[in-house]
């Protein structure tokens, strides 16, 4: 029975996914070419082939329990010494973001699973490279603004050659009678920045 690598998450749209994403390889992050621009929801997870009608229903499922939101990037951030990470920062839709990655890992469905680190959404911008680049990559970015309106996320496979690949998006509900529906945030707000 063989498995794969699971990922989800909203990707960031262009023109900006591919000036971050040309921007981690001029950092000299090798990973930069396989992994799309990204606000990870679910982190790469082992999953087995066979359960992967049921993990579609279920994010299909969640998303339809979504409407769109509002998300905005600004600035640059670090992980270090925790974690050899610098960030975009999600400065809007975090609390949006922090509801659905709970939704989609929830313990009993498909995608349970605990996470190494508390959930905190981001755009990875440079990972495990030399402080000096990771440095240069905080200091460059730090004036990095998009913002724009998510209307679903998606399901992502990582390939045996390590590209993490589509394979399919999920659209938030559809408006009832004109009217959106509203996500369920039952969760504290965000502090404020």
């Amino acid at each position: 029975m063989g498995t794969v690598t699971l990922g989800v998450s909203i990707a960031v749209p262009e023109p900006y996914g591919s000036f971050l994403q040309g921007q981690r390889t001029g950092f000299g992050d090798p990973a930069a070419h396989a992994i799309p621009t990204h606000i990870t929801l679910l982190p790469p997870t082992e999953a087995r082939a066979v359960d992967l009608p049921g993990i579609e229903e279920h994010l299909a499922e969640v998303a339809a329990s979504f409407r769109p939101f509002r998300l905005r990037l600004e600035g640059t951030d670090t992980f270090r010494p925790l974690s050899p990470v610098v960030f975009v920062k999600v400065v809007e839709g975090d609390a949006e973001c922090a509801v659905l990655q709970e939704r989609v890992r929830a313990a009993s469905g498909p995608c349970a699973r605990e996470l190494q680190f508390p959930y905190h959404p981001h755009v990875t911008v440079a990972h495990g490279i030399s402080e000096e680049a990771m440095d240069r990559a905080y200091t460059e970015l730090k004036d990095f603004e998009a913002a724009w309106t998510i209307d679903g996320f998606a399901l992502y496979e990582q390939g045996a050659d390590g590209v993490w690949r589509l394979e399919r998006e999920y659209p938030f509900g559809d408006p009832v009678d004109g009217v959106p529906r509203q996500a369920d945030l039952s969760c504290p707000p965000a502090p404020s920045r």
